[in-house]
């Protein structure tokens, strides 16, 4: 049974595309068609790469019409063979308006910010999907994405990016969350129908959240509660992504606590894979130093276990960037993974401690609602009461109460914690280690504001950039190249 065969969670549009007007295949043909690739799935390449200590690369790209899409990942493989590729979706389909993204699609596809996979159709899908050696992932943002999933795995897609929690708080305001978590819950069932064919469709969970300043017991815990109503309805392989906050020890720290959160959490037999997402805040504009980030980003993502990094480019702090600056940020990624680089390694007694209470605090924010007989109802109850949070979110179904602030190294606290229930040692280590930033009680909100601002400015600063001038463009690429050349979205999230 199909996805889009049970009944909605939400409304949905009225209009479907004419190019989803015909048929979609089963989930037995689905499965038949992603056989026949003759290619690895996602699942694969990430276990592979798993077991030979490698990390594998995945860019963000997207663009709106069907043959620049092509040339786009045509272009991307051909220069930089990254291991698994992406189709970034558009705003409108994201958000269910497949009418209006089939009339963008139409009349002015360049002004579309991704590909309109449910406009464009499956059959152009697994053109796509036949075009390229790698496995394709959907990454989205959407708090519903059946339909959009029902076509992704007739193109033959076996990644899909996302989560009831994950993909609706950060992006979503008015969208309960009951709603975005009984949806999801459709999207995994039929993982688990497609596991029963033999296609093992691998369910990356959005941890990075709201991007910025997320504190690492945050977006794992919600990534455990996401990961195990994922399991209980099917889902065979999961994995867990984490933004890069900056910080090596705690960075390292987060992506090793994703292993043993999955043997405490999760069944057995599922595979479990951690993602880092290169940084995802303010990003410096001197190519030199964008680089030095980006290869400090790969190299946390190997000395933390990563099966796989999701990179940046050079261009960021500049918008979108090109397709050249794609291809530059994976070949210089992949730098990590060379041998000679054997001899970088992190304090691994520091990295323990670290661990040890992101642990801590993960237990304390997950346990009570996992003994609960109901977990969606409970996840939906801890957010209305704050005993779940995330930061700076614009959703109505979280508060947003909780103010994070770096510490003096740089690792990212919890200055205030709203009503998370965590134990008094947690918070009294929260509220020691930024004695030296704020001093002790609660800054005042200019204090606040300021310190707020830097932390999120953290490597601009860092590299002790000026302010940019207005008019500047990105380096590398001048502002009659950049209109010519296909561009691949930098998402600012997924």
């Amino acid at each position: 049974m199909s996805v889009t065969s049970v009944p909605s969670a939400g409304a949905r549009s009225a209009t479907v595309p004419l190019a989803c007007s015909t048929s979609l295949p089963t989930p037995s043909q689905s499965a038949a068609y992603i056989a026949s690739l003759g290619k690895p799935t996602a699942a694969e390449i990430l276990q592979d790469c798993k077991d030979r200590g490698r990390v594998a690369l995945q860019p963000r790209c997207g663009v709106g019409g069907h043959e620049e899409m092509k040339r786009l990942l045509a272009t991307l493989e051909e220069e930089a063979r990254p291991d698994l590729l992406t189709l970034t979706i558009d705003s409108h389909t994201r958000l269910k308006r497949f009418g209006e993204a089939r009339r963008t699609l139409h009349l002015r596809p360049a002004d579309l910010n991704g590909y309109p996979l449910v406009a464009h159709g499956w059959q152009r899908g697994r053109e796509l999907n036949e075009l390229i050696d790698a496995p394709l992932e959907i990454r989205h943002g959407s708090p519903d994405a059946r339909l959009l999933f029902d076509v992704s795995v007739a193109s033959g897609i076996t990644s899909f990016e996302g989560g009831g929690i994950s993909y609706n708080l950060p992006y979503s305001k008015a969208v309960p969350l009951a709603e975005s978590l009984t949806a999801w819950q459709d999207v995994d069932r039929a993982c688990g129908e497609l596991a029963e064919h033999g296609v093992i469709v691998d369910r990356e969970l959005f941890g990075t959240l709201t991007a910025v300043l997320v504190p690492p017991s945050i977006s794992l815990a919600i990534s455990v509660l996401e990961a195990v109503l994922a399991t209980r309805a099917g889902v065979r392989c999961v994995s867990v992504a984490y933004p890069q906050g900056g910080h090596l020890v705690q960075d390292v720290a987060a992506l090793r606590s994703i292993p043993v959160l999955a043997e405490r959490y999760l069944p057995a037999g599922v595979k479990v894979h951690a993602v880092l997402h290169e940084f995802m805040g303010v990003f410096p504009r001197e190519r030199g130093n964008a680089e030095d980030l980006i290869l400090y980003g790969a190299l946390a993502a190997r000395l933390g276990g990563a099966s796989k990094l999701i990179t940046k480019t050079y261009q960021e702090a500049y918008g979108i960037p090109d397709t050249a600056a794609n291809v530059a940020g994976l070949r210089l990624a992949d730098r990590a993974n060379s041998p000679l680089l054997d001899f970088v390694t992190v304090d691994d007694g520091r990295v323990t401690e670290e661990q040890r209470w992101i642990l801590d605090e993960v237990a304390d924010l997950v346990e009570p609602l996992l003994q609960r007989p109901d977990l969606i109802e409970a996840v939906v109850e801890a957010f209305a009461e704050g005993r779940l949070d995330i930061p700076f979110s614009a959703s109505r179904s979280a508060r947003s109460d909780i103010i994070p602030r770096r510490d003096a190294t740089g690792a990212i606290r919890y200055r205030t914690v709203g009503a998370l229930p965590f134990a008094p040692a947690r918070l009294r280590r929260n509220e020691e280690l930024l004695h030296a930033v704020d001093g002790p009680g609660e800054p005042g909100i200019d204090t606040l504001m300021a310190g707020l601002t830097g932390d999120i400015d953290y490597f601009r600063r860092l590299f002790r950039e000026s302010e940019p001038h207005t008019g500047a463009h990105a380096p590398g690429r001048s502002r009659t190249a950049a209109a010519a050349t296909p561009t691949a979205p930098g998402e600012s999230r997924n």
